[in-house]
């Protein structure tokens, strides 16, 4: 089972990455801040990280580069409800992996995970 870390501060943003995750089998560990969320990295070891940019502690910015310090291959997809075109650019020059826009459809989410894990997908034939 994939791990993933959800660094969110907006509780209904979490809860919701939570039910939709869950179901599709993935271990769900949540951080409410940035410095929760470097704290939990380093226990938890995920597969995957969804970070959102704004945050209070420390920004995705700030947790994102100190990720890479140790990790430069770990999937990491930003979510965000808006952005700089520079802070953009930026996290992009530290290797995000997508970027996620708050508010528009999550449903595409299961199917980022998948690539990015390179976990293979049931193909009509090979289902039930």
């Amino acid at each position: 089972m994939a791990k993933v870390l959800v660094i969110e501060d907006e509780p209904k943003v979490r809860i919701t990455l939570d039910m939709l995750l869950r179901p599709q089998g993935y271990e769900v560990i949540h951080a409410a801040n940035g410095l929760t969320g470097l704290q939990l990295y380093r226990q938890e070891h995920p597969d995957v990280v969804l970070l959102d940019l704004k945050m209070p502690k420390l920004d995705g910015v700030t947790v994102l580069t100190q990720i890479r310090s140790v990790d430069r291959t770990l999937p990491v997809v930003v979510l965000t409800g808006n952005t700089t075109p520079e802070t953009e650019r930026e996290v992009r020059a530290l290797g995000v992996s997508g970027f996620i826009v708050k508010g528009s459809s999550l449903h595409s989410l299961g199917d980022t995970l998948k690539h990015l894990l390179k976990t293979p997908t049931l193909t009509p034939s090979s289902q039930p």
